[in-house]
């Protein structure tokens, strides 16, 4: 039985038993158009995944993933309590209420950082309820039936993600990338904490004009790392 979604003009979505994000870079991988989003339903966790036909380069399409992390937020925003706060890590990972609960990830069609890659696929999962006895005794994880949205059903929360997400696009194409830095700083995790990242241990100084991550390590020395270190995989 499949579940029937509203989405916002240009996208429309198909539901999957599983792995939303692999199946969103299989259908676009065989040539789907943009705006595809992927999403499962699971008794423990939620999974969306849209895919993305970039005019920039990896290193600048890269963007679509925080962006995607603020139209989450957005998301959750409107449907949860207002007490339920949501940031998020550089690295794809989202905390409600200081608590990991998921993360973001994203594949494309090529890792040249210089290329324009031929689609782009960003993707959320999120868990609903424990899937595992323990889960209470895994320090800072948490699932979001835990944080006060026991209300929030699953097909309400992927149709507010696709339309906050388009929110957001809609913003970044007119008013440029300024604005979505100055929301996502104000939901970042661990800026000016020490953090570990591509081998390296320094302070999270902040991100760059490609939400590159600028790391300063115990030797002075101040390093980026780019988004797109942060590819799953590419098919």
């Amino acid at each position: 039985m499949t579940t029937d979604l509203s989405f916002p003009p240009l996208m429309w979505g198909e539901e999957v038993k599983g792995d939303a994000l692999g199946h969103a870079a299989r259908r676009a991988t065989l040539g789907c158009d943009a705006g595809l989003v992927a999403y499962a339903l699971g008794p423990n966790e939620v999974e969306a995944a849209l895919v993305f036909a970039p005019e920039l380069p990896l290193a600048k399409a890269m963007i679509m993933l925080p962006l995607r992390g603020v139209g989450f937020q957005n998301a959750l925003g409107a449907i949860a309590p207002p007490e339920v706060a949501v940031h998020l890590e550089w690295s794809g990972g989202i905390r409600v209420n200081g608590a990991s609960c998921g993360s973001l990830a994203a594949m494309a069609s090529t890792t040249d950082a210089q290329a324009v890659p031929g689609w782009l696929v960003v993707g959320v999962r999120i868990p609903l309820i424990p899937d595992r006895d323990d889960m209470g005794e895994v320090p800072d994880r948490t699932v979001l039936y835990a944080e006060g949205c026991a209300d929030v059903q699953p097909p309400h929360l992927v149709e507010a993600f696709a339309r906050h997400t388009l929110n957001s696009i809609t913003r970044w194409e007119s008013d440029g990338a300024a604005a979505l830095h100055a929301e996502w700083r104000g939901l970042a995790h661990g800026v000016g904490e020490v953090v570990e990242q591509s081998d390296m241990s320094g302070t999270f100084l902040g991100v760059d004009e490609d939400f590159g991550m600028l790391l300063r390590t115990d030797d002075n020395e101040t390093h980026l790392i780019p988004l797109t270190t942060l590819l799953e995989y590419v098919t």
